[in-house]
């Protein structure tokens, strides 16, 4: 699908892909302020704002447009999807992602907009119960979603017969069988 494949091995690599796709998204926004990038601090700033509330504020706040205030004063309004021009968007797939949380999980096949991991995928081998996948991200959902995977909208499960998928946060399952 023409997806960029971006290699993401743990957290760390995430958040600076993060801020590497934040710049290439603003882009315009950032050079009519004379700036290509971000400085720590103003990126710091951008983290702050993306942490806490519920599934559905967080939803909100990609939505928005962010007022960020750069270290000379100016201020500058940062984009995290473009919701009217969606092909306008980033779109970078990575896999086998490690997070450290209670536990350390390690997530099959993640799908980034604009650096943001929005949807998660759980494969499972042929004949495997569907459930074990089903199990295995509501494991990962209270043991090591934190930081940028709180960002997560949709879970993708399949073992290659069926699939499901949800909205987060309440995961309830939608079947399709061969890929219908």
């Amino acid at each position: 699908m023409a997806y960029e494949y971006v290699e993401i091995h743990e957290e760390t690599n995430l958040i600076s892909n993060f801020k590497q796709q934040l710049e290439k998204h603003n882009a315009k926004e950032l050079a009519s302020h004379g700036r290509t990038e971000l400085t720590d601090n103003e990126f710091n700033k951008v983290m702050l704002y993306l942490e806490g509330g519920t599934t559905f504020e967080k939803a909100k706040k990609l939505r928005d447009l962010l007022p960020l205030e750069l270290d000379n004063g100016q201020r500058v309004w940062l984009e995290f999807l473009n919701r009217h021009k969606w092909c306008q968007n980033e779109f970078q797939v990575s896999n086998q992602i490690t997070v450290e949380g209670r536990r350390q999980c390690r997530y099959d096949v993640t799908i980034l907009i604009n650096g943001l991991p929005l949807v998660q995928i759980e494969l499972k081998k042929r004949g495997v119960e569907l459930k074990q996948a089903y199990n295995q991200v509501q494991r990962y959902h209270k043991t090591s979603f934190h930081g940028l995977f709180n960002y997560i909208q949709i879970f993708v499960i399949s073992n290659g017969v069926n699939t499901a998928h949800s909205k987060n946060p309440v995961f309830k399952r939608r079947y399709y069988r061969d890929g219908r």
